[in-house]
């Protein structure tokens, strides 16, 4: 199908599906995944969190399976920083007093392409706040089940421009979930979330040897990542791989006590990047754009059932 000539159901959302998994994208709510699942002879398997209607009518990105980070993951202190000695001044509240995640979870995205299973959606920016135009764009593909996403972003300005990018996707959280990821390090954080020194990830907080989702509070930006991590629901045989390409060298894993899911976000910049790119031997991870150029990566969701 052309550009915009598909049209979304009364929920605002459009599908994508191969005979063994659904997608459920909603390209109004900041271009987000509302629902990643297989059909099962014993009922539907959700392997990203589900919006549920509240999330819908809400138009609340933060409540999908997952949403994009563009142009940057994480958060900016205070909204500000200055590159190229010109200053930025992002809009902040009381609740988001960092502008965390950036632009593209926050509006509404275009359908570019649709059929059946796969769907191209883009957000165009114009400079204001953010004193660069660019645009960004989301692949979204099945096949045999398994989903990738593939996010890119182009300059769209006259003038060189930082960015990062990922993915913040949302999973089912369970008493016997667990995630296994080669790391390396860590920003230790403080009470803001904000980056205070880079460390070896401490024993008992080490995706390296897996860590126990309902039973440790992180959040966390991992460094030296693989690029690979693995998801296992024991309780109920299933697992998910996850595989990103490069610039998404970093990790970071989001597990709040008490809640019924947990994160694992693809990531190209550290949290804060771009008022640490003159700090030394820090590697922020920020991507610097030409006027013109792009950058993209694609993850890859695969899982699978396992025996009990």
């Amino acid at each position: 199908m052309a550009k915009n000539s598909s049209r979304a159901g009364d929920n605002g959302l459009i599908r994508i599906e191969d005979g063994l998994a659904v997608v459920e994208l909603a390209p109004d709510v900041g271009g987000a995944v509302a629902s990643y699942r297989w059909r099962s002879g014993t009922g539907a398997i959700d392997w990203f969190r589900p919006a549920d209607p509240a999330a819908l009518a809400n138009r609340d990105a933060g409540a999908m399976g997952c949403f994009p980070l563009v142009p940057y993951s994480n958060r900016i202190r205070d909204g500000r920083f200055t590159f190229a000695n010109r200053p930025v001044a992002l809009p902040i509240t009381v609740e988001d007093p960092h502008h965390e995640h950036g632009h593209g979870w926050r509006r509404p995205w275009t359908v570019e392409e649709h059929n059946a299973a796969s769907a191209i959606l883009s957000y165009r920016h114009a400079a204001g706040s953010w004193p660069w135009n660019y645009e960004a764009r989301q692949h979204f593909s099945l096949a045999r089940g398994e989903l990738a996403i593939r996010i890119s972003i182009r300059n769209l300005a006259q003038a060189p421009m930082p960015m990062g990018m990922g993915l913040h996707p949302y999973f089912p959280s369970t008493p016997l979930a667990s995630i296994e990821a080669q790391v390396t390090g860590m920003w230790e954080a403080n009470a803001e979330i904000l980056p205070v020194r880079h460390v070896a990830p401490p024993e008992e907080a080490n995706p390296t040897t897996g860590i126990a989702v309902s039973e440790t509070s992180l959040d966390t930006v991992f460094t030296g990542w693989s690029r690979r991590a693995r998801i296992i629901w024991p309780e109920f045989g299933r697992r998910l791989d996850i595989e990103a390409d490069a610039p998404l060298d970093r990790l970071v894993l989001y597990t709040p006590p008490g809640e019924g899911y947990f994160c694992a976000e693809p990531v190209s910049n550290m949290t804060d990047a771009f008022n640490h790119l003159a700090e030394p031997r820090v590697d922020t991870g920020c991507i610097v754009l030409q006027p013109g150029e792009a950058r993209e990566a694609t993850v890859r969701f695969a899982p699978a059932l396992t025996a009990t």
